[in-house]
């Protein structure tokens, strides 16, 4: 009685771990596109971009003429897709940025 008890005990506790279970798409942090991209101009202040572009991720404490705008994608378990922009300043005003974009934003 002991072993069937042990045995169905232990096929339940499997179902468990059954390898279908659904996934979700994971995305965080800032979408950006390459439309906000282009409206941002040489000289505008920190505010301006901020509003454009949405809050900076990261922030530097020891630098502060960055920000970084990070955006992760993970559809349903799979690999991980990244995009970053790094937005340069000189005295607070915007000076350039850099970019590795994805060839299409998967959360549209």
């Amino acid at each position: 009685m002991q072993k069937l008890t042990a045995l169905i005990l232990t096929l339940v506790l499997s179902g468990c771990a059954f390898p279908g279970v659904y996934k979700i798409n994971v995305q965080q942090g800032n979408i950006v596109t390459d439309e906000e991209l282009t409206k941002l101009n040489e000289g505008m202040p920190r505010s301006q971009v901020q509003a454009l572009l949405g809050s900076p991720l990261m922030l530097n404490p020891v630098d502060d003429s960055r920000e970084y705008y990070v955006y992760t994608f993970q559809r349903r378990g799979g690999d991980i897709k990244e995009q970053r922009i790094i937005v340069h300043y000189n005295d607070d005003l915007y000076s350039h940025y850099e970019a590795q974009l994805l060839e299409e934003t998967p959360a549209y």
